[in-house]
């Protein structure tokens, strides 16, 4: 750290308390050059992971709604809530790769593949909403390529 007063930088911690928040930790510090004594405030830096959705808006990335659009895939299906947090939390995992930006595309994907391990009930009603299925022909082949999976 450097001293303020006379600018070197090998100054030396003589106390370290956390604050109220943990996130928060006060160090006074004296400096062997000029003896004085200064005090600092650190925190970790929390920089937001963003999501760039298909229509190039960014949003910072929401574990809640991650979980919510899992939920609602699983609703009146025998997943547990245990099983779903279990899933948000491998997701929210693999994302940490990620430094700044994911696209909502790599989100969707990982879910996908999730839902699909877990039940296909859940997955082909993920992808109807993520695909945006247009026509039940497209919805009918999806179903019959989920079923040969299932089958191998």
């Amino acid at each position: 750290m450097k001293c303020p007063y006379c600018g070197s930088i090998d100054t030396r911690t003589t106390n370290s308390r956390p604050l109220d928040s943990s996130s928060v930790v006060r160090r006074r510090r004296e400096c062997p050059e000029c003896a004085k004594r200064f005090t600092t405030y650190e925190r970790i830096e929390d920089i937001p992971l963003m999501v760039s959705k298909t229509d190039n808006q960014r949003e910072p990335f929401d574990r809640n709604k991650l979980r919510d659009g899992i939920v609602l895939a699983c609703r009146k299906r025998p997943i547990d809530q245990a099983l779903i947090e279990k899933i948000v939390s491998e997701i929210e995992n693999e994302l940490n790769e990620y430094v700044l930006e994911v696209p909502s595309r790599i989100i969707g994907e990982k879910v996908l593949k999730k839902l699909l391990e877990v039940d296909p009930i859940a997955y082909i009603r993920f992808a109807s909403v993520y695909y945006q299925y247009a026509d039940i022909d497209t919805f009918y082949n999806e179903i019959k390529r989920i079923k040969e999976i299932k089958e191998k």
